[in-house]
């Protein structure tokens, strides 16, 4: 499978086209916006969150509620882009207008952003051309492809869900997850303000937050995704581009603003001895091949155990602050502030949804890789096989 994304954070519409999804793949725009109104909700949200209602329009590739084998196009159209036609219009400026009298004009870069390399490497003048693209609202229709893959997961016994463990050193007990389902952590999840598994721990995070966005400052943290039900083998070692976990890794830093990955116990592996860390092989003829602990989060040789994959990103703190950082004019060369944007004083909880979905598409794709199939009935019976073959190898 493979997708684009096309739109700005202020432009008419985000858009996205996704290719190579089974036929009869059953799809609703409503299970799409659930999972988008999670991505808008989480204690730390700013003020976009209440301009913008995010729905999606399935426009292409479903009919009654199922996929075609066709390409599979969905719209969020954003609201607030009213305010925003003639700054952002896509038809040239006409000939008397002067391009600098173009208001919220940005030429001050704001650290941490792409704004000011991002102008560097297309050459733009105005920066609004770069932070209008490198914004995370392009996330928006990530989440609502991975919405889709979700739909695909679950119907091969898959299911994939989120949580946050950290923000600003507060840390969640996160034994409270240890013995239930993805259901049940989701049951949890979505009934918390921090989208935390931890009551204790998340009302501190909500002290945290709040007490962020009174000094004009933004946290970071930490967000877990969990997948169960994973069939065994998936994946490669043969070649790095094949290995599972660097797919996943490489999904989870795709995300704005992430700067860190780690599987089961990851850096804490650096910290104990070998005997602490693998998993031991045990089998039974009710289950299989399964493992007597899961420290390497359901990963072994860049496959698949068919334990639960368990995955980490750290998410720094938001670069745009209401007290801003120094920067430098890139017209005067003088220093300023920087500029800012509408911002949350901290997405984590957010950040979470995202994540859930970025690894639901990757998991979903490499699915896709080694069990090839155009029909989803063809594909269930492969993996169905393939459980089989894997339980009693």
């Amino acid at each position: 499978m493979r997708y684009l994304t096309a739109g700005e954070s202020h432009g008419p519409q985000l858009t996205t086209i996704i290719e190579g999804l089974p036929s009869l793949l059953p799809i609703t725009a409503e299970k799409i916006n659930h999972d988008l109104k999670r991505r808008q909700g989480g204690h730390g949200r700013g003020r976009r969150m209440q301009i913008e209602t995010d729905t999606v329009e399935i426009v292409a590739g479903v009919r009654h509620g199922q996929t075609l084998g066709s390409p599979v196009a969905l719209v969020v159209t954003n609201d607030d882009w009213k305010h925003w036609t003639k700054i952002m219009g896509a038809e040239p400026l006409a000939e008397d207008v002067n391009p600098e009298d173009i208001k919220r004009q940005i030429s001050r870069p704001r650290p941490g952003h792409a704004d000011l390399v991002g102008g560097m490497k297309y050459g733009h003048r105005d920066l609004r051309n770069v932070l209008e693209r490198s914004s995370a609202r392009e996330t928006t229709v990530r989440v609502a492809v991975g919405s889709v893959a979700k739909a695909l997961l679950n119907e091969l016994g898959i299911s994939i869900v989120a949580h946050v463990t950290e923000i600003v050193g507060i840390k969640a007990d996160t034994s409270l997850v240890e013995g239930k389902t993805v259901d049940e952590i989701r049951a949890i999840v979505e009934a918390d303000p921090c989208y935390c598994v931890d009551p204790v721990a998340s009302a501190k995070m909500v002290e945290a937050i709040d007490e962020a966005k009174k000094a004009g400052d933004s946290i970071g943290g930490v967000v877990e995704v969990i997948v169960e039900g994973m069939p065994a083998g998936v994946g490669s070692y043969v070649h790095y581009d094949r290995k599972l976990d660097a797919k996943l890794a490489a999904a989870m830093l795709s995300i704005n603003a992430f700067k860190g990955v780690e599987f089961g116990l990851g850096f804490e592996m650096a910290r104990r001895k070998g005997s602490e860390v693998h998993d031991e092989i045990i089998w039974t003829e009710e289950e299989g091949y399964t493992r007597a602990t899961n420290r390497l989060g359901g990963l072994e040789g860049g496959m698949s155990t068919g334990m639960p994959i368990v995955v980490r990103g750290v998410m720094k703190p938001i670069p745009t602050l209401y007290k801003p950082l120094q920067s430098v004019d890139i017209e005067t060369k003088e220093p300023f502030k920087a500029s800012v944007e509408r911002s949350d004083s901290c997405a984590v909880p957010a950040a979470s949804v995202v994540a859930e979905h970025v690894i639901a598409w990757e998991i979903a794709n490499v699915i896709l890789e080694q069990f090839h199939s155009d029909q989803l009935p063809q594909l269930k019976a492969q993996i169905d096989e393939h459980r089989q073959y894997t339980k009693g190898f």
